[in-house]
């Protein structure tokens, strides 16, 4: 059974004539009866009576009607999807995030993705940078946003956001009324931090910076999420220093502080594959670019 075979059968069905049914399809009535007797072969039972007075369907040929629709709308509406996808209408993405580009970065660039997009799916996963970047290898992620200077070969890249780090200290803490912190004055204070199996490249950075003024922090919790360092220091467990983006998580019992001096910025990149981008990913990619940070 094929499509033409059952083009053929919904021609006559309708027309119920085997003159008018070929010149609606632009062919003769010869190829036309043949069609119909190769489908009614793969069928298995007639689908017409021919008499002397015309056409007319059998049972089994009314009973064939619906599901004969049925299949070619499926095949067309199989083609219009692919079609689609192609083009970069519709289809599905897999983007991975981590971190505070929650709250600085992503959501502006999906609502902006969503307007001019609105037939193409976000699947969003909240990953670790460095899973997001074994996902990426891998196939498992379309595009992934990551807190990390590491870009594996085979992967480009857009700068989406740079912040800096601010201290992070329970609301009823002295050093809560500060305008500006030093970071010397955090010595001696338990730490609650993202762990360095999560992300080695915060960790490090932490260290460094804390290095740089004298002290080695006393990391007493090390957590997978911002949310949950930031809920920790709100219940008075601990300082931290945490992206500035983290202000607009607005959990109460949580200060934030402005850091004295230059710190090294926090760093948001969306990372891809490069070489064979889809329309759906070129399309999602120009909305990143829309707010990426200017190159210099």
């Amino acid at each position: 059974m094929e499509f033409r075979h059952l083009r053929c059968f919904l021609a006559l069905a309708e027309e119920l004539h085997f003159g008018r049914a070929a010149a609606r399809l632009a062919m003769t009535q010869p190829p036309l009866s043949l069609n119909i007797q190769q489908l009614e072969a793969s069928v298995g039972a007639p689908l017409f009576v021919r008499n002397s007075r015309g056409v007319a369907l059998t049972p089994a040929g009314q009973a064939f009607v619906p599901r004969a629709r049925a299949l070619l709308d499926a095949a067309a509406g199989a083609a219009r999807e692919a079609r689609e996808v192609a083009q970069g209408v519709s289809g599905q993405l897999r983007v991975g995030f981590a971190g505070t580009v929650l709250y600085r970065g992503l959501p502006q660039i999906l609502r902006g993705f969503a307007q001019r997009h609105p037939r193409l799916k976000l699947v969003l996963r909240e990953m670790s940078s460095s899973d997001q970047l074994i996902d990426l290898q891998h196939g498992r992620l379309e595009a992934g946003f990551v807190h990390t200077p590491r870009v594996p070969p085979g992967c480009a890249q857009v700068l989406v956001s740079r912040q800096a780090f601010v201290a992070c200290v329970p609301a009823a803490h002295a050093l809560a009324r500060k305008r500006r912190l030093a970071p010397a004055l955090l010595a001696g204070e338990p730490f609650v931090a993202i762990s360095r199996a999560v992300s080695p490249d915060y960790h490090d950075r932490l260290l460094a910076l804390c290095a740089d003024h004298g002290f080695e922090p006393d990391v007493r919790f090390e957590l997978r999420h911002w949310l949950s360092v930031v809920s920790l220091v709100a219940q008075g467990l601990g300082v931290s220093l945490v992206p500035a983006a983290l202000q607009q998580a607005g959990l109460p019992g949580a200060a934030f502080v402005p850091l004295q001096g230059d710190s090294p910025p926090y760093e948001t990149r969306c990372l891809w594959r490069e070489g064979g981008e889809s329309a759906a990913l070129s399309a999602f990619l120009e909305a990143v670019r829309g707010f990426a940070v200017p190159a210099e």
